[in-house]
């Protein structure tokens, strides 16, 4: 082998190393650093943050299903069976400012019953910030006194107005003592149906909202609260004063209310009878008449097992009286049967109706 030979095979021989190394030495681009998600515990626990902001997000919802027998709410209503499914999204933030929490809630529904198609709607839509809430949320005359009892069909004497827009301010002095003050949406405008006797139709101006105010205290066992909401197109109104106590081993409820004029529907002392099944102009016979009064029990058998009962009557003589049983066999999930009653003496009717609901909550 002459040197020139020699030359080119220890060229060659280091090309081939200095290309095996240079293959060797490719090193992959470095991945970019995972963000986790973080968890925001300081608004209750399901809040995470939203990756790259302040704000904290929470998602829950449930899907439900029922059947239903009868209508407790209509003596005409000959609808032997009806089967209901739900489905909701409830959609919450918050961020931390320097006047408190800003915070918003979304409430989507889809129901769907049978022969039917399935609705869609905004149930509540809602921001608040130091102790101010403007949007969609129910009453505060329901929602400050806190409804009636833990039963599905509790408003079936009328106990005030449910979905509707508001500006809203809560206070709490931390003491116990809580007030409220709020305008709201009569949800009637130019050409809409007002309470006006009973159902009469009134081509009402709508020039101011309705005012709810309300106070209350609660102290161990017991708690009481006041609220009132006048009805600025009927120019009428009602009061409600509720007494709870929780005595641990079961807990109780009174509540009573008192219209302005008895003779009158308005929005805080209406009726939940359909036009059809009340004598027209009779507000004194299908809605409160003067008063009105709500009473329950509840009593806690287990974690997984309770039973509720609420009775109501009404100076317009209808009685109405519930009952049922709350059974989660496992967290979340609650399969509930109820029973419910109601006559109306003055029209000479009555109605049996029942319900059986299975409801996931996530």
């Amino acid at each position: 082998m002459n040197i020139r030979t020699l030359l080119l095979s220890s060229a060659a021989a280091l090309a081939a190393a200095s290309g095996a190394h240079a293959a060797d030495a490719i090193v992959a681009a470095e991945p970019e650093p995972l963000q986790y998600v973080r968890i925001c515990d300081a608004y209750g626990a399901g809040y995470f943050f939203i990756p790259g902001t302040e704000t904290c997000l929470k998602i829950g919802g449930q899907v439900r299903s029922e059947g239903e027998w009868y209508d407790a709410y209509s003596p005409t209503n000959k609808v032997g069976t009806l089967w209901h499914t739900r489905a909701e999204l409830n959609l919450d933030t918050a961020t931390d400012t320097e006047y408190g929490a800003l915070k918003t809630n979304v409430v989507l529904r889809w129901d769907w019953q049978e022969g039917g198609s399935t609705a869609t709607k905004l149930l509540f839509a809602n921001i608040s910030l130091g102790g101010f809430t403007v949007g969609k949320l129910d009453s505060q005359y329901n929602l400050y006194a806190g409804y009636a009892g833990d039963v599905i069909n509790d408003d079936v004497i009328y106990d005030g107005p449910y979905e509707l827009n508001q500006l809203t301010y809560n206070y709490d002095a931390g003491n116990g003592f809580t007030a409220v003050i709020s305008l709201e949406d009569s949800n009637s405008a130019n050409d809409s149906d007002a309470y006006d006797g009973a159902w009469v139709t009134s081509k009402a101006d709508h020039y101011a909202p309705n005012v709810v105010a309300g106070a209350g205290y609660k102290s161990g066992i017991w708690g009481v609260k006041v609220v009132g909401g006048y009805d600025s197109i009927v120019e009428e109104g009602a009061i409600k004063a509720r007494v709870d106590a929780d005595f641990g081993t079961f807990s109780v409820f009174l509540m009573g209310g008192w219209n302005t004029d008895g003779d009158k529907l308005n929005q805080y002392a209406g009726s939940n009878l359909s036009e059809d099944s009340c004598p027209p102009g009779r507000g004194d016979l299908c809605g409160w008449g003067d008063w009105a009064a709500w009473g329950g029990v509840a009593v806690p058998f287990n974690d997984k097992l309770k039973w509720n009962l609420q009775v109501a009557y009404t100076d317009s003589k209808i009685f109405a009286a519930t009952t049922n049983l709350k059974f989660n066999p496992v967290k979340n999930l609650l399969i509930e049967p109820e029973v419910s009653y109601t006559n109306w003496d003055s029209i000479n009717q009555d109605q049996w109706a029942g319900i059986l609901r299975f409801q996931r909550s996530f």
